[in-house]
């Protein structure tokens, strides 16, 4: 499984799944999260809701499921990150948020994924911090998965801070 990174807007990847950080509720109010519904169309949201009206919040560790409205992407799997504390407890629940992302993807047959920065956006995790645990567990992840149908895992940064913090990391 081959992991890259690009600067830019993670909307506009042409990959299979787009992993969303989102709330517990599927409000996609900020961040990537408002991107998606803005260039994606109000499906997005619409699907969401109807996620959470169906299973409720999402949990910590697992991942929901929406089409990508007028994406370039077959879904969106939307998982919930950490808001950062600073306590000792961030790193181990945003590698649980990627490992939910990536095992949805590959449940639902995706060969290419691309993921942001999770919660190092409006959930305040340190962009250096959040970056070098998300490529230490999309790493751990693919060395425990060695025979996946997983292709590509494309690490999108928003800016040339976090692109380079992502480049950093690798």
């Amino acid at each position: 499984m081959e992991i890259t990174v690009v600067e830019g807007d993670i909307t506009s990847q042409e990959v299979d799944v787009l992993v969303n950080a989102a709330n517990e509720q599927l409000a996609h109010g900020g961040g990537v999260a408002a991107a998606f519904v803005r260039s994606g169309g109000a499906s997005i949201q619409e699907e969401s809701d109807a996620w959470v009206a169906e299973h409720g919040p999402v949990p910590y560790g697992e991942a929901a499921v929406t089409g990508a409205g007028t994406l370039h992407a077959r879904w969106i799997v939307h998982v919930v990150g950490p808001r950062y504390r600073g306590d000792g407890s961030d790193a181990g629940h945003l590698t649980v948020a990627v490992v939910a992302a990536l095992d949805k993807s590959v449940e639902l047959g995706a060969i290419s994924v691309a993921m942001p920065a999770i919660s190092a956006g409006i959930f305040g995790y340190p962009p250096e911090e959040a970056t070098a645990v998300i490529v230490e567990s999309v790493r751990h992840w693919a060395d425990q998965h060695p025979g996946t149908v997983l292709d590509e895992v494309c690490l999108v940064g928003f800016s040339p801070e976090i692109a380079g913090a992502f480049h950093n990391a690798l």
